[in-house]
């Protein structure tokens, strides 16, 4: 059990469900832009987002973008310790920083004061690619040893100055190295951590390193929120951590889509079907599982668990439910009938 923290209304850690980040790749300071996109994530079931402050004109965007959005807003800062000040005094809801990086003690102390006055969290967001060149020597390069180290001296920094409202993350691209990063780091420490695999890249790869990493972890127990990195639409981001979270069995919310893999007794044409059907229930809430099976003869029995499912013919197919055929329908009248059964439950 990790402690709890609050990023604006969502609970973080402490026992509360899995949340789901991203970040804007708008310009901050584009405040049409960012608002717009943050809705849209926040559409597709985001729920906490962070946009990157690299300048004050991106600081001073804080305030007009949260009083658009309904989701909290996290600022990403390196460097530059004026610029946390002004996005806490303009309402943000959670710093990333990391504080070893953002000048000397007093202004460490600066913004763990107002942090600390305002009830605003911070994660620390340690990187692979960015960590500290003596931890680098001292360990032979990057190791999940360093990666831990250097979280858990930025804790200190915090700590130093009577804060401790924090959440960690201990990213890189590998992701065995990022597991054993996260799972010595869970045996250090009760804050809460923010999970992902840094520069997965793009959707074909990132979500096979995302779910092998971020989903093994969660399946030990080990995570409180979480942010899939894709080069790609953020968006995205969003569904691939439905599906993870889905998966390994935290979230119930949403359709549970199973499809057969065909093979020689398959008289349909499945994989644009199934392809098809995934489509029309993305945005679908229901708790329930939907079956896309290839084949009459055993489709209905292996599926037998589904809410509602077809199986493939010859020229048509089957609506069942529960395992019970329901009824036949024309091969080209499948999807939407299946669509019209969703609907009834």
């Amino acid at each position: 059990m990790t402690k709890k923290l609050m990023v604006g209304r969502v609970a973080v850690g402490g026992g509360a469900p899995v949340s789901i980040q991203s970040m804007c790749n708008t310009k901050t300071d584009d405040v049409d832009a960012t608002v717009a996109q943050i809705r849209t994530l926040a559409d597709a079931g985001c729920e906490i987002i962070r946009v990157a402050v690299p300048d004050e004109a991106a600081a001073m965007a804080v305030d007009r973008i949260k009083e658009q959005i309904s989701i909290p807003l996290i600022a990403d800062i390196h460097f530059n310790y004026k610029l946390a000040l002004m996005c806490a005094e303009r309402g943000i809801d959670a710093l990333r920083i990391n504080p070893g990086n953002i000048g000397g003690e007093e202004k460490v102390r600066a913004v763990a004061e107002v942090c600390r006055l305002k009830n605003i969290p911070i994660r620390i967001g340690v990187n692979g690619g960015s960590l500290e060149k003596e931890l680098r020597a001292r360990y032979g390069g990057v190791t999940a040893e360093a990666l831990v180290e250097s979280a858990m001296g930025h804790v200190k920094l915090l700590n130093r100055y009577d804060f401790d409202d924090i959440c960690i993350s201990v990213k890189c691209s590998d992701v065995p190295l990022t597991m054993r990063a996260y799972t010595l780091l869970s045996q250090q420490t009760d804050y809460p951590l923010h999970l992902g695999v840094t520069e997965a890249g793009t959707p074909s790869m990132g979500i096979v390193k995302s779910a092998m990493g971020i989903g093994g972890l969660l399946c030990m127990g080990i995570g409180d929120t979480i942010r899939v990195t894709l080069t790609a639409d953020p968006v995205e981001e969003i569904y691939a951590a439905k599906k993870i979270l889905r998966a390994a069995g935290l979230r119930k919310e949403g359709v549970n889509l199973i499809a057969c893999p065909t093979c020689g007794r398959t008289r349909i044409d499945l994989i644009p079907v199934a392809e098809e059907v995934e489509r029309r229930l993305t945005n679908c809430k229901k708790n329930i599982t939907v079956a896309v099976m290839g084949c009459a003869v055993n489709g209905p029995g292996e599926a037998a668990a589904a809410d509602v499912g077809i199986a493939g013919g010859n020229g048509e197919g089957l609506i069942f439910r529960k395992g019970e055929i329901l009824y036949k329908v024309p091969q080209e009248r499948l999807v939407d009938a299946l669509m019209e059964e969703i609907e009834k439950l």
